[in-house]
């Protein structure tokens, strides 16, 4: 990228220890630009943050200043300021936009009409397979799908909004030039090609649990709405969401089985006037603006549907479960249940039970 006038100054202001999002606001409010800043003196400064202000003069940061400018020069590798046009205008409506934003992939989708899909690390198979669903189909219709990056629910978005050719946004909790939990390393580098990878954190930030948090901003405030596909009542799924509605976006969630604990963050949601979704199309007729799909009817199982589908219906459902339900001996079900499941219609679950997928 070219870098901008000013950057360095930027980013000597937002690496300096102590002197967080809300001091540097002030200072940009009272002085202008970084550089403002800096030439205001102590004195003037100390009369915005008071002691604080002390941090500016007396702390070095040029190191972290030159190797931030030497990551913003490479290919694909950006360094977005609030003064940017490119910084996305979404986050100017926040309350606490981040100074800086560390890009990797395509800045350009920062200003694409969004919507979050945040849930459960430690999603059910149905769960997965919807939020897969849910983004592909919402991503082919023009919205990009913006998550966190997490296992479970947020991967799994981010894979259906790709695997529909279209844009997806990951804001991760680390610096930029890290990636986390490892295990997604090639769902990132492909987001990285195909979209973007940002954070507002200085590079090298390792894996912090309170930094996580404190991106759910970003996620929501990027976004025209989010969307919970799976969330248990205390989670991080359900701080977005309520971000989101101090952010003035929409809430969604999709409801579950009554039974599950995953289900119920998001039947909370509901109880507070969260949208209930059922279809894309719920999500695309609120966020307006887009040709949703047309309704389909109800569904009619096909003629050549395996009976113990529907002896299982949607919920979990254990082995003994099926025995009542069927009459038939277990030895009978097992090979039956191993069929369905390698032919992709059936997920195995903790305990010896089963879920339908699809």
């Amino acid at each position: 990228m070219i870098i901008s006038e000013g950057l360095a100054a930027w980013l000597r202001l937002t690496l300096i220890p102590g002197i967080g999002g809300e001091s540097q606001r002030k200072l940009l409010a009272a002085f202008g630009l970084p550089e403002a800043v800096f030439a205001a003196g102590r004195l003037e400064a100390r009369s915005i943050v008071g002691d604080r202000a002390d941090l500016l003069f007396d702390f070095d940061p040029s190191e972290a200043v030159d190797r931030s400018l030497e990551w913003a020069s490479q290919p694909a590798q950006h360094i977005l300021t609030l003064a940017d046009d490119a910084y996305p205008r979404a986050l100017l409506e926040i309350a606490d936009p981040p100074s800086l934003l560390y890009v990797r992939g395509n800045p350009d989708l920062l200003q694409k009409r969004g919507l979050a899909m945040v849930g459960s690390r430690n999603a059910t198979p149905q769960g997965l397979q919807t939020a897969e669903n849910f983004a592909r189909t919402l991503a082919a219709k023009g919205l990009c799908i913006i998550s966190g990056l997490a296992l479970g629910i947020d991967a799994a978005a981010h894979r259906g909004a790709l695997s529909a050719g279209g844009a997806t946004i990951a804001v991760i909790g680390t610096g930029a030039d890290r990636i986390y939990p490892a295990r997604n390393k090639e769902l990132a580098l492909a987001i990285v090609e195909h979209g973007a990878v940002i954070s507002e954190f200085p590079l090298g930030t390792p894996a912090i649990a309170a930094n996580f948090p404190r991106r759910n901003r970003i996620i929501s405030g990027l976004a025209r709405g989010v969307l919970v596909v799976e969330a248990a009542p205390e989670s991080g799924s359900l701080i977005t969401a309520r971000l989101a509605g101090e952010q003035g976006r929409e809430v969604f969630a999709i409801p579950g089985s009554i039974h599950s604990p995953v289900a119920r963050g998001c039947h909370k949601l509901i109880k507070q006037g969260a949208k209930l979704v059922e279809t894309a199309n719920d999500i695309l007729e609120e966020l307006g603006n887009f040709t949703a799909p047309a309704r389909a009817t109800e569904a009619v199982p096909p003629d050549d549907e395996h009976p113990l589908l529907a002896s299982m219906g949607h919920d979990p459902c254990s082995l003994d479960d099926l025995v009542e339900y069927t009459g038939q001996g277990a030895d009978q079900l097992l090979p039956e249940l191993l069929m369905l499941e390698l032919s992709g219609q059936i997920a195995p679950l903790p305990g010896n039970r089963y879920q339908r997928l699809g």
